[in-house]
């Protein structure tokens, strides 16, 4: 079995523990193509935590742009993060909305690579 972290060296141990029982069953050739689809689809908390924190300047929504929550962040450009309550809020739960995405992005991988094989 490939080494995941090899794979993948941004991951952190829950999403890393996520992912190795995803793929489990998959076989070696399987799992590189899970990476290579899962690496494109990622989010990085990071950048989710940098996003939410232009917010302040103006710029409100765009981290729930990127974790594909539309409408959120339709209603948060237009109310200034909800007068920046909501945008405080995303700012402590950075990593949970970075973690959220990217759990569905790796179910979506996996279907992905599983109806490919």
């Amino acid at each position: 079995m490939l080494n995941l972290l090899h794979l993948m060296p941004n991951l952190d141990e829950l999403e890393l523990s996520y992912i190795k029982d995803l793929v489990k069953d998959m076989n070696d050739n399987q799992i590189q193509q899970f990476a290579i689809i899962y690496n494109s689809k990622r989010r990085d908390p990071q950048l989710i935590l940098i996003l939410t924190l232009v917010g302040f300047l103006g710029f409100a929504g765009i981290q729930r742009f990127l974790t594909d929550q539309i409408g959120m962040g339709i209603l948060y450009f237009f109310t200034a993060g909800l007068c920046f309550i909501g945008t405080i809020v995303d700012l402590v739960n950075y990593k949970s909305l970075a973690s959220e995405f990217n759990m569905k992005m790796a179910r979506q991988a996996a279907a992905m690579t599983m109806a490919s094989s």
